[in-house]
């Protein structure tokens, strides 16, 4: 897969793992690892599907319907790719935060619902239930952000709650953070985001 690795000065935090949304490219949250965890590594990596020309994580069949057959295949595609990456640029496989928004989000949420060990924890910005036809995995103890907009055009509100709530059974910690906003990433919600990184990767 495309991607981008950049070593980062601190040594025992999370490696970053920069998941964009529709459109976008490895390099598109490099901003937001500044502003929510420096001097972390950085793993940004593009979706291998394309939409009219757009890279995505998965093929969707329309506006928030997943085709769950190529989901399921490009989370597992994923997964394996940070175990590569962990064993090419040397970083620790079992303390890696994603970072995802949109399109991005949702991935990195199928690996939660897939994985019990894909992720060490999760920033979720503007995500959905990414499917419902699986047993969750064991989340017990995984410190997940989910940031929302009560005004999303895209995501309802309800979907987020489910999304929390599904991921609260299967045992992750869950901060939910919601702006008035809609589907645009705020200032806000990458703050709080930032707190929360301090709050439980920071000693």
């Amino acid at each position: 897969m495309e991607h981008i690795f950049k070593q980062g000065k601190e040594e025992n935090g999370p490696t970053l793992l920069l998941l964009h949304g529709t459109g976008g490219n490895e390099r598109d949250l490099l901003p937001l690892a500044e502003m929510i965890a420096p001097d972390h590594s950085i793993l940004g990596v593009r979706g291998n599907v394309s939409e009219h020309g757009m890279p995505r994580f998965f093929r969707r069949l329309a506006e928030g319907v997943f085709d769950e057959e190529d989901l399921v295949f490009r989370t597992k595609e994923l997964k394996e790719f940070i175990d590569e990456c962990a064993d090419k640029y040397g970083f620790d496989r079992t303390n890696v935060l994603a970072i995802g928004y949109s399109n991005g989000a949702n991935i990195a949420a199928s690996m939660l619902y897939h994985y019990s060990d894909a992720i060490h924890g999760a920033i979720l910005f503007h995500a959905m239930v990414p499917i419902r036809s699986v047993e969750m995995a064991d989340l017990n103890g995984t410190p997940i952000f989910i940031g929302a907009g009560e005004t999303d055009p895209l995501i309802p509100a309800q979907e987020t709650k489910e999304l929390a709530a599904d991921l609260e059974k299967s045992g992750a910690k869950v901060t939910e953070f919601w702006t008035k906003g809609g589907h645009q990433l705020t200032r806000d919600e990458v703050d709080q985001a930032a707190e929360w990184f301090k709050k439980n990767y920071k000693n």
